[in-house]
């Protein structure tokens, strides 16, 4: 199941997904958890120091590596560098499998049983020249391929703001977790993701972060209604673990609210033909508003009608 961590900035996202990264991987599931923050502060939350988290490959890096790879021999592909963010899969491509034998899972750094990817930092030499899509857009190709299956969790913490809506991105996503603070601000991100999602059934439940009170938790209720799903309170353990301290023990609360989390995971059911649907029609989309342009050829061609993915993973 593919999640993401959404939020406007110092909302605590990254640190909830390292935390929900760390309850599942506790449980001896399967996890691969994706850094595609413009601030690659994951691998840190999830107990790495920081010059082991710097030397993770990029994946921004490897992109002409792993268009290659996907593009496979789709004879709708003339090459490499015709592939963008959001061409999809066809006949031929080729599919990954979760943590399989790629140059995207090779890229991982193994940390406490978790397959930890990082889309790299946005640098100087990026300075004028791009812009911080041109990084996730290695995480949009490998949703794009990715086939996994219930009780494989695949935990990206996103950027912060709306950047999620830059393209189809936000349509690759099982579920989108948006961590709020009870604050103007903090549901003011809601409204917006929530606007931009509501004519794709995409699936937003709200996390609080940093409740103090039941104040706080009426507050959000009040704001975001029935998307809350549940929340985080103030606690003295993540603050050990932000401080690296080792034999930390989360509070039964928070314990609690990470359950209900997975929970809501694992009730969710993946549509393969609607997912490859939204693929097609936001690809289409970049195509005419600037990739055939910026490509020199028309990448709707790239669009294979006859594709779906294997029965295998179908609803």
């Amino acid at each position: 199941m593919k999640v993401a961590f959404v939020g406007k900035g110092g909302s605590g996202k990254t640190t909830l997904s390292s935390l929900f990264v760390r309850h599942l991987a506790g449980r001896g599931l399967p996890v691969v958890a994706i850094d595609a923050d413009i601030n690659q502060h994951l691998g840190v939350a999830l107990g790495l120091d920081e010059d082991r988290a710097a030397k993770i490959p990029a994946l921004g890096d490897r992109l002409p590596e792993i268009k290659e790879y996907l593009r496979g021999d789709n004879p709708r592909i003339s090459s490499a560098s015709a592939m963008v963010k959001t061409t999809p899969p066809g006949t031929g491509s080729r599919l990954l499998r979760f943590r399989g034998d790629d140059p995207v899972h090779a890229a991982g750094q193994e940390v406490d049983g978790v397959t930890l990817l990082a889309t790299g930092p946005f640098n100087d030499d990026d300075l004028g020249v791009a812009c911080y899509h041109s990084k996730t857009g290695a995480v949009e190709l490998y949703l794009n391929h990715l086939v996994d299956k219930p009780g494989e969790y695949v935990i990206v913490d996103m950027t912060a703001g709306a950047d999620t809506f830059a393209s189809g991105l936000f349509t690759r996503f099982d579920l989108m977790f948006l961590v709020a603070e009870p604050t103007r601000k903090g549901v003011g991100v809601y409204r917006q993701y929530t606007e931009y999602a509501r004519d794709y059934d995409i699936a937003i439940r709200v996390v609080g972060n940093k409740v103090q009170t039941d104040d706080d938790v009426d507050y959000l209720r009040e704001h975001v209604g029935g998307d809350l799903l549940t929340w985080i309170g103030q606690s003295a353990a993540v603050r050990a673990l932000e401080q690296g301290r080792d034999g930390v023990v989360l509070e039964d609360g928070n314990v609690a609210a990470l359950d209900r989390m997975r929970a809501e995971v694992d009730a969710r059911v993946q549509d393969w033909d609607e997912f490859q649907r939204l693929a097609v029609e936001f690809h289409v989309k970049n195509a005419r508003s600037w990739a055939s342009r910026a490509a020199g050829e028309d990448l709707e061609e790239q669009v294979d009608p006859g594709f779906r993915f294997p029965s295998a993973y179908r609803v």
